[in-house]
């Protein structure tokens, strides 16, 4: 679903690809995620298309037709229906977005340099975790996905945002663990990431100040830029780790920003 929420998905390709009938498929899908199959499409489609309307220049025309909508109208009357505002006044008010007491506090005098980098597509095998962004359900899932005991030397890490936590109508999102080789001790879903362009930001030291970088990230350079954004998530590759809690301010974390 969440590749294909631009299309049309029927009945008939959920039945085979899960091997239950559409009505188990219902019911198993509103238990595990709160929503129904018809719901959890259209939100996907609204929430790509307001990272497009808040990263890129496209027309609200274009933006409606690529995330699935069928004309403006219905597009405009969905987006309002699930964040309480036009399209158009999306576009027009976007810094205040970014500037909401409950979001990322833009304050900052620093300006952020990323190195713009091509990476490949990889691979990797990961677990997830719906929560707000950066906090201990975050650690939890790494507690326990780490306990899967990976290939020690070989193996890379990244954490996945799978939902632009900006503008999440409940400001959380999902977030993956991910690990480049197979775990030992479970057999662990996989999946692709990577591949295109990317704005590399380096963020130093713990990640309980990583949301500083991002508040860098979002003040100045993200509107300065002249860049296009991509809708597909914001990735961070744990590059260095700190082997004891006492070295975190010597741990190496790339925040991955998808381009056009």
């Amino acid at each position: 679903m969440e590749k294909n929420y631009d299309q049309q998905v029927s009945v008939k390709d959920l039945e085979e690809i899960s091997h239950y009938s559409y009505r188990n498929i219902q019911r198993i899908f509103k238990y595990s995620c709160g929503e129904t199959i018809g719901a959890f499409q259209q939100r996907l489609r609204v929430e790509n298309a307001y990272k497009r309307i808040l990263y890129t220049q496209e027309n609200l025309t274009s933006i409606a037709i690529e995330v699935g909508f069928a004309n403006i109208a219905s597009f405009s009357k969905a987006f309002k229906q699930h964040f309480g505002i036009s399209p158009k006044a999306a576009r027009l008010n976007k810094e205040q977005l970014l500037c909401g007491d409950e979001l990322i506090p833009i304050t900052s005098d620093v300006l952020l340099e990323p190195e713009i980098v091509y990476l490949k597509p990889v691979q990797v095998y990961y677990q997830s975790v719906s929560t707000y962004y950066n906090n201990e359900e975050i650690e939890w899932l790494w507690k326990r996905f780490m306990q899967n005991e990976f290939p020690a030397a070989d193996t890379e890490y990244f954490g996945v945002i799978a939902d632009e936590p900006l503008i999440k109508t409940e400001i959380n999102c999902r977030y993956d663990a991910c690990a480049t080789l197979q775990a030992q001790s479970k057999k662990l879903p996989s999946k692709t990431i990577l591949g295109g362009k990317y704005a590399r930001f380096t963020h130093i030291g713990s990640y309980d100040t990583i949301d500083d970088t991002y508040t860098k990230i979002y003040s100045r350079w993200i509107f300065d830029s002249g860049l296009e954004f991509s809708h597909t998530p914001i990735i961070e590759k744990y590059e260095r780790h700190a082997a004891h809690p006492d070295d975190q301010e010597e741990q190496l974390t790339y925040i991955l920003l998808p381009l056009k």
